[in-house]
């Protein structure tokens, strides 16, 4: 990213500097020797010929002009699908399934209705800030607002900048519908669209420039390979502020929440396991070796939490659930996804099997200190595992999978990963809570009693299932 007249010149004057024999050199079919004395004479070219320019005299290469891979902007391309999969119909089902019957239309419309909302604003304002160059540290510049500049020849990489925007895109998207998960039942559908319409533009953004726009958790040296802090950490704080905000669900702990319809949570939970190649195969930004480790990670990390999951709840509850099972994916997905492309599988292994016991008590001890009703365990899955993933990738991060880029001290990483988790809780809080105080200010925040006991389907808007 960031030599052959010299080995023609080289060859003729070790062969006697005849200016002839140049001349019926250049004009001469080139044969297998005469190759490979270029090729051998352009890596290791011999000092002091007459006919050799010395290092100070000769003409330093050209940069090499940054070329469209099309192997590279396939996978993107597939990858970009995948990503937004796992939100519709992915965590549309995985949320639905989970809520009561007059609830399960407008839990999956939140989904929808992100996928619709962040694509315009995302267009409109959220790249810019979130990776144009011409910002600071903190927050991209306005030289791209409704991607102005951005030609079908910009490339990203390998790729043209256009679909780097839309594979972003599917970030944001998923992002803003995990919080969806702690507000589920009871929070006014016209509130939820009014603030993740702010919530991307001042919360989602700034912190994606942070850590991959060129900001300073990523001058800083954080670790985040698909979205450890930007996704799951700042998704998951902002859910558990909005529950607190919200308030508990009439009926909590006297009246059965339980999931009305398991099979279609299956079906979600599969395809956001499936998706999720997408989200860390795809962040590699390339069809290479390390989107293919990626791939690997993800799998084997999900596949340990479930089982890690499923046997720390046979031995607190006595038995093994889908639900359980289901839930300990996701963990191990979210667990793994700040280290995917910087661990071995070996590492993500132990991490997998972290995620699953650390995220079980996310979302049963952890939820009972903090007595917040977050209804569908956004907190407890995401930010829970988010914060060990990217704690972990500096145990994990190792020099086999990225050589010189590696960590030099497993210490001082661990500190900037640390410094990553803590400023994304504490600006996804605190912003997380203005922008509902403001809205609850101005239309409310909570459907009212009658509302939320008629359920959301029904009240918000005017469809049941039958």
């Amino acid at each position: 990213m960031k030599k052959m007249l010299l080995a023609l010149s080289l060859s003729g004057a070790l062969l006697g500097g005849s200016a002839a024999w140049a001349e019926n050199a250049a004009s001469a079919p080139a044969t297998e020797e005469t190759t490979t004395v270029v090729a051998t004479t352009t890596e290791a070219p011999v000092t002091g010929s007459a006919e050799a320019p010395s290092a100070a005299t000769a003409t330093p290469a050209p940069a090499a002009t940054p070329k469209m891979d099309s192997g590279d902007t396939a996978w993107i391309l597939i990858s970009t699908a995948l990503v937004l999969l796992m939100t519709i119909p992915g965590l549309a089902l995985f949320y639905g399934g989970m809520v009561r019957k007059k609830n399960v239309l407008s839990t999956m419309a939140h989904s929808f209705v992100a996928a619709a909302i962040v694509s315009i604003v995302w267009v409109v304002i959220g790249y810019t800030l979130a990776f144009s160059t011409t910002g600071n540290a903190f927050v991209g510049g306005l030289d791209k607002i409704m991607l102005s500049g951005i030609t079908t020849e910009a490339l990203s990489g390998t790729i043209p900048e256009i679909l780097f925007v839309i594979f972003q895109m599917t970030f944001a998207i998923i992002t803003v519908a995990i919080i969806s998960g702690s507000v589920a039942e009871r929070m006014k559908f016209g509130a939820f669209v009014a603030f993740i319409t702010i919530w991307v533009i001042v919360v989602y953004a700034p912190i994606t420039h942070w850590v991959w726009g060129g900001g300073w958790l990523g001058s800083d040296g954080a670790l985040d390979f698909a979205g450890g802090t930007v996704v799951h950490i700042n998704s998951g704080v902002a859910g558990l502020v909005a529950a607190y905000m919200l308030g508990k669900r009439i009926g909590l702990g006297k009246e059965s929440m339980a999931p009305h319809n398991l099979a279609l949570t299956v079906i979600g939970a599969s395809l956001l396991w499936v998706g999720w190649f997408g989200f860390n195969g795809g962040s590699a930004l390339a069809a290479n070796g390390a989107a293919g480790y990626a791939l690997v990670t993800t799998q084997v990390a999900a596949a340990a939490a479930a089982i890690s999951w499923g046997i720390v709840e046979k031995i607190v509850r006595g038995k093994t659930s889908l639900l359980g099972l289901l839930s300990g994916a996701v963990a191990g997905l979210v667990v793994i996804t700040p280290a995917a492309g910087f661990v071995t599988v070996s590492g993500a292994l132990i991490m997998g099997l972290i995620g699953g016991v650390v995220c079980f008590w996310g979302i049963s001890g952890l939820k009972r200190m903090l007595k917040a009703d977050d209804s569908l365990d956004a907190f407890g899955l995401h930010a829970v595992g988010g914060m060990a993933g990217a704690i972990l990738t500096a145990v994990f991060a190792s020099p086999f999978i990225m050589g010189d880029k590696a960590p030099a001290s497993v210490t001082h990483q661990l500190w900037i990963q640390i410094e990553g988790v803590l400023a994304t809780i504490a600006y996804s809080a605190v912003l997380t809570f203005i922008i509902l105080k403001v809205i609850d200010v101005v239309i409310g925040i909570r459907a009212n009693s009658d509302d939320e006991r008629m359920g959301l389907d029904l009240s918000q808007h005017g469809e049941r299932v039958e």
